[in-house]
């Protein structure tokens, strides 16, 4: 039962669209949080806490570059979590949704 608590709680925190749409971003290259304050045009402690929340949960690893963080998609022993991001629409598609091409924030 404890393997499947596991899938069902990591499953609740996919049900939020915006760390969906993160990892789906993240399944191609690493993301910085000023990037994602960019194209999400959300604050930037409320994007911290969604990528808490999914590193919290191991889904996500966390780099420290100056005074930013960086995050990769770290979804290894959840083939729960790769299958749901397998039906995702690629970072193209998910970037237009959000009325974006491109992201122009550098925080390097």
């Amino acid at each position: 039962m404890d393997k499947l608590n596991e899938v069902a709680d990591d499953l609740k925190l996919l049900g939020d669209k915006t760390r969906l749409m993160m990892l789906g971003l993240l399944q191609e290259r690493e993301w910085c949080v000023c990037e994602f304050v960019e194209l999400f045009e959300i604050s930037q402690p409320a994007i911290s806490q969604h990528l808490r929340k999914l590193k919290d949960k191991g889904m996500v690893k966390e780099s420290k570059r100056g005074q930013w963080k960086h995050y990769s998609l770290n979804v290894e022993g959840k083939p729960h979590i790769t299958a749901v991001l397998h039906g995702l629409p690629d970072s193209h598609t998910l970037l237009a949704s959000l009325n974006k091409t491109e992201v122009t924030a550098c925080c390097d």
